[in-house]
């Protein structure tokens, strides 16, 4: 059995002001208030939409 990778990930900007498409990307993360983590599997999907609000979230380390 393999063991799947987790990424942690922390809101640290504001979706105030931003596209349509970030915000709903960041819904799609699991996140939509500054300070709210989300794990998800790392995924080239997840991988994707994390590239595409970088600017907003912080990836914490996990064991």
């Amino acid at each position: 059995m393999t063991v799947k990778k987790k990424v942690t990930l922390v809101q640290t900007g504001s979706a105030i002001g931003r596209p349509a498409s970030q915000r709903q990307t960041l819904v799609g993360l699991g996140l939509n208030r500054i300070g709210r983590q989300s794990s998800l599997e790392d995924t080239p999907a997840v991988r994707g939409m994390i590239a595409k609000v970088a600017h907003l979230i912080r990836i914490v380390e996990t064991k």
